[in-house]
Order: C-alpha cells, then sequence, then structure tokens
C-alpha cells in the first residue's frame, strides 16, 4: 500500500471521537427539524379535510337549495348553536350521500378525513325545510367527538385534537385561531 507524502498509514480514516460529534450535530439537526415536519403534516391534514368539507358544504347546500328554494336565504336570526341529537334522525352513509349529490353537484364523495378517519354526514333529506338539515363533522386527530353541542367558534390551528364542524352553510368550529374578544371601550371622562 503507497501512503500519500507526509501522512502515516494509522491517520487515513476517522477517529471514534470525530465520528461521534458527526452522529451527535446529525442527531441535533434532526431533533430540530422532524417536530417542525410532524406539525407540517398534521396541519396538511386539517387543511385536507376543511377543504373537502368546504366543498361537500357548497354541494349540500346546492341540493337543498334545488330541493326548497333557499329556504336559508331570507332567514332573519341565526343561532349558532348546533345540537348534535337535532341531526341523529338524518345520519347517511358515505353512499347515501353519493346518491343524493353525484354527479350533479359534486364529482365525488369523500370518505375518509385527512388523518383517515371517516367523516359522519348528516343530511335531513326527508325534511330539508326543518331547521337543521345537514351537517359533517371530522372527529380530528384522536377521533373522539369533543361534545354533543357546538357554539360557533374557532380554535387554534395547532390543536389537531377539536372536531371540524359543518352544519347548514357555515362552518361551527374550524382552524382559525384564538376567539379574542374585543377589550371594552373606554368611558370619556
Amino acid at each position: 500500500m503507497k501512503t500519500l507524502p507526509g501522512v502515516r498509514a494509522s491517520e487515513r480514516g476517522f477517529t471514534l471521537i470525530e465520528l461521534l460529534i458527526v452522529i451527535a450535530i446529525l442527531g441535533l439537526l434532526a431533533s430540530m427539524l422532524i417536530p417542525n415536519l410532524l406539525d407540517a403534516m398534521q396541519k396538511a391534514k386539517q387543511k385536507k379535510t376543511v377543504a373537502d368539507m368546504r366543498i361537500m358544504g357548497t354541494a349540500m347546500f346546492a341540493w337543498l337549495t334545488d330541493q326548497v328554494g333557499a329556504a336559508a336565504a331570507g332567514a332573519d336570526e341565526v343561532d349558532n348553536t348546533v345540537e348534535m341529537s337535532n341531526y341523529q334522525g338524518s345520519v347517511k352513509s358515505v353512499d347515501q350521500v353519493r346518491g343524493l349529490l353525484m354527479p350533479r353537484y359534486v364529482q365525488e364523495v369523500p370518505r375518509l378525513d385527512g388523518w383517515k378517519y371517516s367523516y359522519e354526514y348528516y343530511l335531513n333529506d326527508a325534511e330539508p325545510l326543518s331547521r337543521e338539515v345537514m351537517m359533517m363533522r371530522s372527529r380530528g386527530v384522536d377521533n373522539v367527538a369533543d361534545a354533543d353541542q357546538y357554539q360557533s367558534a374557532s380554535f387554534l390551528p395547532t390543536d389537531y385534537k377539536q372536531d371540524i364542524v359543518w352544519a347548514d352553510g357555515f362552518f361551527v368550529r374550524w382552524p382559525e385561531g384564538a376567539n379574542i374578544e374585543a377589550p371594552p371601550a373606554e368611558e370619556g371622562n
């Protein structure tokens, strides 16, 4: 074996210390990047879910418009409370929703949300003039329902366990940011 001039044969490889330093640096970089990557993946799943629900909500509303001539368009009063028990009799399977909405209102009815759990569809096709006609819900990353009643409000986009709920023409629960109430008005002197 030939060695380079001025280099001894024992100096050709890495020392154990050098190898451990490189591994430690790579581990440090990975520990900084992996949490951000995981959060970005969860955010992408959440965005897919919201987009699916917006498309399906538009399709469901178009169906309702054809059924009753936009019954909710002239409503004077809006109650932003959604009570799950009011929708229980109208639960639909994905195939039933497909039968009502495809292909006229939407090309495809999604079965699974961004986290690969089934969407819950509620569509009261028997009584389209009732107050609670249509709703869909994703239970979030943990697939556990948060509540039986929802007040219209957003939640922090990084809280992936929250339910995302669309009902009767609007999002009831959605990822957008903290609900910040306006500070009380100052009284004049």
